[in-house]
């Protein structure tokens, strides 16, 4: 649970997956929680209203937090521009984000083929709470979300967050 906290203390300063320019663009709103199975396969169905923002075809990686990211294809290309224009060594902090992508293409049932490796780096099992938040989809293991959820929607965190954002 402390490496959760400590994880949770980072996000609150702004985390990865909001370093993203589309979001300061106005561009793309995900919110939401949605409960999910993962099959057999290691398929996920990705809700419709996420579907829409994220687009037929969007890239999957690792995050900050033992969970996924999902970005749009076209948040996912803004965020190359800014990576061909990093250091050398701001390239190579970036790289295991980008040597773990993998792109995501739904089926005709509105479901996503989550590479073993990044279930297995997110302890992706069974049960999947897909999370809209903000220009990205995290997918979490469903009873790590849970704690992520019940820290941050504590009155003190809300209010932290609603002062940092000037509400």
């Amino acid at each position: 649970m402390d490496a959760i906290i400590k994880n949770i203390n980072v996000v609150k300063s702004g985390g990865w997956c909001h370093s993203f320019p589309q979001i300061a663009k106005g561009g793309v709103k995900l919110t939401g929680i949605y409960r999910h199975t993962i099959d057999a396969k290691g398929r996920l169905f990705i809700p419709s209203r996420l579907r829409e923002e994220l687009g037929d075809n969007f890239y999957i990686t690792i995050s900050m937090e033992k969970c996924l990211s999902a970005f749009s294809n076209e948040s996912w290309l803004a965020s190359k521009e800014k990576f061909n224009m990093m250091s050398r060594e701001s390239k190579k902090r970036m790289r295991s984000i980008y040597a773990h992508a993998s792109p995501g293409v739904l089926d005709s049932q509105g479901r996503v083929l989550i590479p073993q490796a990044l279930r297995k780096w997110a302890n992706l099992d069974k049960n999947v709470t897909v999370v809209g938040a903000g220009d990205c989809v995290e997918f979490w293991d469903s009873e790590a979300w849970e704690i992520v959820d019940e820290i941050e929607t504590t009155p003190e965190y809300i209010a932290e967050v609603f002062k940092e954002l000037d509400f």
